[in-house]
């Protein structure tokens, strides 16, 4: 057994882009070398190194016995030969096997296993320049080998062999290298046994949860919890030492909202917190470096923020000398989209659209309107230009220095959100209808000038609008027609469908044939939707629901097969007693309880209890009488069945035991 070591040692990659890229390497290492066995296959980098390393790897690959299938023996001996020729080798050594066809030739070989160093030699650069990058760049000329960054080194290692190969110039050996600024200048030699205590010596620590750790030891107390941003750090550096500095206090004046933002977005400083949670005049740099001790760090990151913050307080004073409601004609000068005109073009359309759905949604409609009107004007401002992570929560804080007042103001802020599956929806109803509307209308119009995402592309996030509206109809449980606002502009529909199974699924975790059960019985809004799926996710497990089902599918292939698509009741006068007028009785019965009550787990449970019924009738009865008059009264009652409850759900989707997914 061996153990494996590769380095990819490159210039910096943008941080973001380095977990998909380990994925993909660890991937094809795996597709290609799976033969070969190994445990412990891990991948883990830094900003300067791709790292890909596995234990216990066989020296050759198992050896495979390859079987080529030739012609029939009823082609004839010339055609024999051929074949024979083509694999090498002569007609003797064929041999014969015989399938449903007849017999044919056959030519068994065993084939001999690579050995490993050959193998990692020939395919390892190939692996490498396989690896997927949103951007990648030439470096050596035009037609040259492409990566997210100029290799400048390889590691390849088998135990303490070095794997032959080469990408761009660059040849694989034992040489790595050190910290750029802490570390020793010269290459360092390594082996597979000494290569992390090597780096770790020069100031690289390879594993991304040990730096994360590092990081979270030395941030200190009271820093705001922010997974992404320590992400971001983790990858940003070989050595992370944190920093702790601090503010002047009369900067506390402003909003935290923009304090924070200034520090996160501009700076990569982590926020420091109150114990009543009200920001703190203090930080968290995080440095590629193995500490600050003369204080020098910490005070150019201080003299940094402070002109930072400077800035953000000029931008706020200067705001105020003119009030949101004055910018609106602002907008007209700033482009939503060439083809859909500018921003006091959107307002127009979405105070519009606000309106309607305030409306039937039952919220203050004079709240609605002004948040609507103003939602986009932060846009004219010189803080939002500066800080564009901060428009929308600008144009809130704006409203309520302004007079606007609370509830205004808040939609304001609020409007922007969701900004992920994984975010809040705007606090109040007037928040949710203007956030509704806003993002409905850049469907609607983006839709309606064809300009829908393609594969990974959506350079208007689309995706992320369409996610936002499911949320918030789901999630605020808002009784709005759904599909009026998207069944008339063309692909949007199923565009939003799309959204809608994956919030069900990958969100509340139902199912894909609930989902598709209730999706297929047909819905106006969501959250009548969401009410059916939960009711047929907890009612399934009882004993009587997927029978049911079962049977609900036998009904509808046997009224397909008949063609019967409408039918009228059926004649009670024509039912014969035994289990073909009991199961009339029993579904008189719960349809009636059905229709008593407006619960859907209530409605599907007294459903399910009409499996006794259901399993008797087929059992016993014959559906396709020879007396026409019985046979279309026998149909027209499992119609009646099967429609009854189609509501609800159209329960030939659900899977069950023993049928094919």
């Amino acid at each position: 057994m061996a153990n494996f070591l590769l380095e990819i040692g490159v210039e910096e990659i943008p941080d973001w882009m380095i977990e998909p890229a380990l994925l993909d390497l660890r991937a094809g290492f795996l597709t290609e070398f799976g033969a070969f066995g190994g445990s412990a296959i891990t991948a883990d980098a830094t900003p300067r190194r791709l790292v890909l390393q596995a234990k216990e790897l066989l020296p050759r690959a198992p050896d495979v016995e390859s079987v080529m299938q030739g012609p029939y023996l009823s082609a004839g001996e010339k055609a024999a030969e051929g074949f024979a020729r083509k694999q090498n080798t002569s007609i003797d050594k064929l041999t014969k096997s015989q399938d449903a066809k007849g017999e044919r030739y056959i030519f068994a070989q065993l084939v001999k296993g690579q050995v490993a160093v050959q193998a990692l030699s020939e395919k390892l650069p190939e692996i490498v320049t396989s690896i997927r990058f949103p951007k990648t760049m030439y470096w050596t000329g035009k037609g040259g080998v492409k990566f997210i960054r100029p290799i400048r080194w390889i590691v390849a290692l088998l135990d303490d062999q070095i794997v032959p190969f080469e990408i761009a110039g660059v040849k694989a050996g034992n040489a790595t290298r050190g910290h750029r600024v802490l570390g020793a200048k010269a290459p360092l030699l390594v082996g597979i046994s000494n290569y992390l205590d090597v780096l770790r010596a020069n100031y690289v620590i390879v594993s991304a949860d040990e730096r994360k750790a590092r990081i979270e030891a030395g941030l200190g107390g009271g820093v705001r919890k922010d997974e992404d941003l320590l992400k971001t750090l983790v990858y940003l550096t070989e050595f992370p030492t944190p920093i702790r500095g601090s503010f002047d206090q009369s900067y506390l004046e402003l909003p935290k909202e923009i304090l924070s933002t200034v520090m996160r977005h501009h700076q990569r400083y982590f926020s420091v917190v109150n114990a009543d949670g009200s920001l703190a005049p203090a930080f968290v740099a995080v440095t590629n470096t193995d500490g600050d001790p003369d204080g020098l760090i910490r005070q150019g990151n201080e003299r940094v923020l402070r002109a930072r913050f400077n800035d953000a307080r000029f931008f706020w004073e200067v705001d105020q000398h003119k009030k949101l409601a004055e910018r609106v004609a602002n907008l007209d000068k700033v482009t939503f989209q060439a083809k859909l005109g500018s921003y006091k073009d959107k307002t127009e359309r979405v105070r519009k659209l606000a309106a309607e759905i305030a409306e039937v949604l039952g919220a203050d409609s004079q709240t609605v309107d002004r948040a609507a009107l103003l939602a986009k004007t932060d846009l004219t401002t010189d803080m939002v230009k500066e800080f564009t992570e901060l428009q929308g929560a600008v144009g809130g804080l704006y409203a309520k220095a302004q007079g606007e007042g609370d509830a205004v103001a808040t939609a304001i802020y609020d409007h922007y959100q969701p900004a992920s599956m994984e975010g809040p929806i705007p606090r109040t109803l007037e928040g949710q209808v203007v956030s509704l509307a806003d993002k409905l209308d850049t469907l609607r119009e983006c839709f309606r000038v064809e300009m829908m995402p393609t594969g990974s592309k959506d350079p208007l996030a689309l995706r992320r609008a369409a996610q936002g509206v499911v949320k918030i109809l789901f999630e605020a449980k808002l009784p709005l027609d759904f599909k009026k606002h998207v069944a008339d502009v063309a692909l949007l529909l199923p565009f939003m469908q799309e959204r809608i199974e994956f919030y069900l699924k990958d969100v509340r975790g139902y199912a894909y044939d609930e989902i598709n059960a209730v999706i297929a019985a047909g819905f106006n809004t969501l959250q009548d939707l969401a009410d059916r799926t939960e009711a047929i996710h907890a009612v399934r497990p009882t004993d009587n629901f997927e029978p049911l089902a079962a049977s609900f599918k036998r009904i509808k292939n046997i009224l397909k097969q008949a063609q019967l698509n409408a039918a009228n009741p059926p004649k009670a006068e024509l039912l014969v007693p035994g289990p073909e007028q009991e199961l009339y009785l029993a579904f008189e019965k719960v349809r009636a309880a059905t229709q008593a009550t407006s619960v859907y787990r209530e409605k599907l449970a007294q459903i399910a209890s009409l499996r006794p019924q259901v399993d008797l009738f087929f059992d016993k009865i014959l559906v396709n009488d020879p007396d026409p008059a019985i046979r279309q009264n026998r149909l027209a009652l499992l119609h009646s069945l099967l429609n009854e409850f189609s509501n609800i759900a159209d329960f030939s989707e659900i899977v069950t035991q023993g049928a094919s997914a």
